[in-house]
C-alpha cells in the first residue's frame, strides 16, 4: 500500500575516488548499504558504527548536577580534544574512586591493630608476622597451636593476635582466615587516602569545568556521528585492484540522483530489480499527516518488503479502539488540554510532530465517541440539550454494544484477509483469505439474523449463514496449500494441508470475540466514573461540614485513577487488537527497516 519499490544499485570506481564518492552518497542519504565483504573475525578492530565516544562524553557531562555557564563561541572549541579530555577525566575519576575505596577499606581493617610498621625481614631471622582476628569464644581452639602466637589487643567481641612463622600457617591451623594488613602502616594508608580524596576533589572540579562545553558538544555531535557512520560504511565496500565497489538498495524515486552522481564522477553503474531470492529492506512512505502510523509499525514488527504497509490501518483503528475503551468526552477533553500544553515542546522534533498528529486524532475521536455514548466524566447530558440530542448510543445496552464491537472486529479481520488477497494475487492461494472473509461475514450475519430477524425468516437466515460458512470453509480447504501436484502423494499432502487450515476456524472465532474487550473496557470505564460520582453525592449528603471537601477529593482521586486506567487500557488493548489479531491475518513474514546511509539532521 505504501511500501516503496526498491532497486539494487551497484557503483564501481577508482580507489582514489572512494572518499569523495562515499561522502557524496552520505550527503544524498538515499542508499541502504549492502556489505560486500564478509564479517570480520575481529569485529573489535572495526571502527564503531556510531559516535560512541562523543555520546559517552556528552552523557557523562549531562550527569554532572552542578553545571557551569555554557560557552557559545566556537573560537576555542576543539571537538576531538574536548571529547578526549572528558573521557580521560571519566577514567581518572573511576580509577581514583577505586583507589580511594580500597584505601578506606584498608584503613578500616588496620584501625583495630593500631599504627605500626612491620620489622625488616632480617630482624626476624626469616620469620614473618601473620595477623588474625579471632572471636573470644573461639580462643580455646588455639591451645593446640604449635606455632608461637600472641594476643596484642582485644575488645568485647574478638581478640587480635599475631602468629610468628616462616610461611603462612595452613588454612585449618586457626579457626579463622588470615587478616591481610598489607605492608603499609595505618598512618601511611591514611596519608594516601587523604591524597586520593584531594585528587578526587580536583578531578570533580575539572569535570564541572568541562560541563561548559555541553552546548557545543550537542551542536557538533552530528559531525562526530557523521564521521563515525562514514568510517564504518567505508569498511563495507569491496576494495581490490585499484577499484572499489559499493552496493545498496535505493528507492525508485532516488535513482535519477544516483545516476547523475555516477555520470559526474565517471562511475560504472548497475541498477537491478530485486531477484526472487532477495530480501530487500522495507521503506514505508506515508503522508506526513499519517506518518505516526509508521512509528506504531516500527514499535512492533516491520512488514516484509513484498507485504503490506499497515501504517494507515493502525493509525485509524488505534484511534477508534482507544476512543471506545475510554468512552468519555470529559476525559478526552482533558487529553486535548494536556496535548495543547505540550504542543510547542512536541514540535521540536520530527517524532514529536508525528506524535502530535496521532494524539490529536486520538483526542478528537475519543471526544466524538464520548459524545455519542453521552458520557461527560460519567455524567449524562441534561435532557433536551444539544449533547443529549447527540447521545445516539447507550453503552448500557449490552446487546447493541456487543453487536457493534463484534461487527467492528469482523470488519477489521475481513480487511486483514483482503490485504492477504492483495499479497497473494493472482495465485490460487487467494481463495484462503477470501474464504475466511466469507466465514467471518456469514457467521456475523447469521448471528445478527438470529437475534434481529423475525421468526418467519429464520430458515432463510440459517440457509444463508450455514451456506456462506460452508462455501468459505471450502475455499479455505482448496486454497491453503501451495504444493505443486506431481502425483498421488502430493494430492494427499494438499488434502492434509487443507484439513490443517480448517482447524483455524476456532482461531478466527476467538479473534473476533476478542473485540468484545472494546465494549467491556468501555463499560468498565463508564461504570467506574458513574460510581465515583454516586459516592461523591453520598459523601456530600452523609458528612455535614466536610462533605464538600471530601466530595471534591473523591472526585479528583477517583476520576484521576479512572483516567489513568483508561489510558493504559486504551494503549495496551488498542494496540493489541492491531498487533495480534490484525497482524496474524494480514501479514506473513517479517522484514527489516530501510536504514539510509546519510548525514545526521539537526534542528537548531
Amino acid at each position: 500500500m505504501a511500501i516503496e519499490p526498491l532497486k539494487r544499485l551497484s557503483l564501481v570506481g577508482g580507489q582514489t575516488q572512494k572518499a569523495e564518492v562515499m561522502d557524496r552518497l552520505q550527503a544524498l542519504g538515499c542508499l541502504h548499504l549492502v556489505p560486500l565483504v564478509s564479517a570480520s573475525a575481529q569485529p573489535e578492530t572495526l571502527p564503531p558504527e556510531h559516535a560512541v565516544e562523543a555520546r559517552q562524553a556528552l552523557r557523562y557531562l549531562l550527569d554532572e548536577p552542578e553545571k557551569r555557564r555554557q560557552v557559545h563561541s566556537e573560537a576555542d572549541f576543539d571537538l576531538a580534544a574536548t571529547i578526549k579530555s572528558v573521557l580521560a577525566n571519566k577514567d581518572r575519576i573511576r580509577a581514583t574512586l577505586d583507589r580511594r575505596d580500597a584505601l578506606a577499606q584498608r584503613a578500616k581493617d588496620l584501625a583495630p591493630w593500631g599504627d605500626f610498621s612491620l620489622p625488616p625481614e632480617a630482624a626476624l631471622a626469616g620469620h614473618k608476622l601473620w595477623f588474625y582476628c579471632v572471636p573470644l569464644r573461639r580462643l580455646k581452639e588455639l591451645e593446640g597451636l604449635d606455632l608461637p602466637w600472641q594476643v596484642v589487643h582485644r575488645d568485647n567481641r574478638q581478640a587480635f593476635l599475631v602468629v610468628i612463622a616462616p610461611e603462612e600457617p595452613p588454612a585449618d591451623a586457626l579457626p579463622v582466615p588470615r587478616t591481610h594488613t598489607g605492608a603499609l602502616s595505618l598512618s601511611e594508608v591514611e596519608q594516601q587516602l587523604e591524597t586520593a580524596e584531594l585528587e578526587l576533589e580536583a578531578l570533580e572540579a575539572e569535570r564541572r569545568a568541562l560541563t561548559r562545553w555541553i552546548f557545543l558538544l550537542h551542536k557538533h555531535f552530528a559531525r562526530a556521528e557523521d564521521q563515525a557512520v562514514l568510517q564504518h560504511a567505508q569498511t563495507q565496500t569491496y576494495d581490490g585492484d585499484g577499484l572499489f565497489a559499493v552496493q545498496g538498495w535505493v528507492s525508485e524515486r532516488q535513482v535519477p540522483a544516483l545516476e547523475a552522481l555516477a555520470a559526474e564522477q565517471g562511475l560504472a553503474l548497475l541498477i537491478e530489480d530485486p531477484a526472487p531470492g532477495d530480501a530487500p529492506p522495507t521503506l514505508l512512505n506515508n503522508p506526513v499527516a499519517l506518518s505516526a502510523g509508521e512509528d506504531l509499525v516500527n514499535f512492533y514488527q516491520m512488514p516484509a518488503y513484498d507485504s503490506f504497509d499497515p501504517s494507515r490501518v493502525l493509525f485509524f483503528s488505534f484511534a477508534l479502539f482507544f476512543a471506545m475503551i475510554l468512552s468519555d468526552a470529559g476525559y478526552a477533553a482533558l487529553l486535548g488540554v494536556g496535548l495543547l500544553l505540550f504542543w510547542r515542546k512536541l514540535g521540536g522534533s520530527t517524532k514529536g510532530r508525528r506524535f502530535r498528529v496521532l494524539a490529536s486524532s486520538i483526542a478528537a475521536t475519543s471526544c466524538a465517541w464520548g459524545v455519542l455514548v453521552g458520557s461527560y466524566f460519567g455524567a449524562a447530558p441534561p435532557p433536551g440539550s444539544l449533547p443529549a440530542q447527540l447521545h445516539l448510543l447507550d453503552i448500557q445496552d449490552f446487546d447493541s454494544m456487543m453487536r457493534l464491537s463484534v461487527g467492528i472486529g469482523v470488519l477489521h479481520l475481513v480487511l486483514a484477509n483482503l490485504v492477504r488477497v492483495g499479497n497473494l494475487w493472482p495465485r490460487l492461494q487467494v481463495l484462503a483469505p477470501l474464504g475466511w472473509s466469507l466465514v467471518a461475514l456469514s457467521g456475523f450475519g447469521f448471528w445478527l439474523g438470529l437475534t434481529l430477524a423475525p421468526p418467519t425468516q429464520a430458515a432463510t437466515v440459517e440457509l444463508l449463514g450455514y451456506g456462506g460458512i460452508a462455501i468459505g470453509l471450502a475455499l479455505v480447504f482448496f486454497g491453503s496449500s501451495a504444493r505443486p501436484i506431481s502425483g498421488l502423494g502430493s494430492v494427499l499432502m494438499r488434502v492434509l494441508d487443507g484439513l490443517l487450515a480448517l482447524t483455524q476456524v476456532t482461531k478466527i472465532f476467538g479473534d473476533t470475540l476478542s473485540y468484545l474487550r472494546l465494549f467491556a473496557l468501555g463499560l468498565a470505564s463508564a461504570s467506574l466514573a458513574l460510581t465515583f460520582n454516586d459516592l461523591a453525592v453520598q459523601v456530600d449528603a452523609d458528612v455535614p461540614g466536610l462533605g464538600l471537601l471530601l466530595q471534591i477529593l473523591l472526585l479528583l482521586i477517583g476520576h484521576s485513577l479512572n483516567l489513568a486506567l483508561g489510558l493504559v487500557s486504551g494503549v495496551v488493548h488498542g494496540l493489541r487488537l492491531n498487533y495480534i489479531e490484525f497482524y496474524n491475518w494480514a501479514l506473513s513474514g517479517e522484514g527489516y527497516p530501510f536504514r539510509p546511509f546519510k548525514k545526521t539532521e539537526i534542528s537548531e
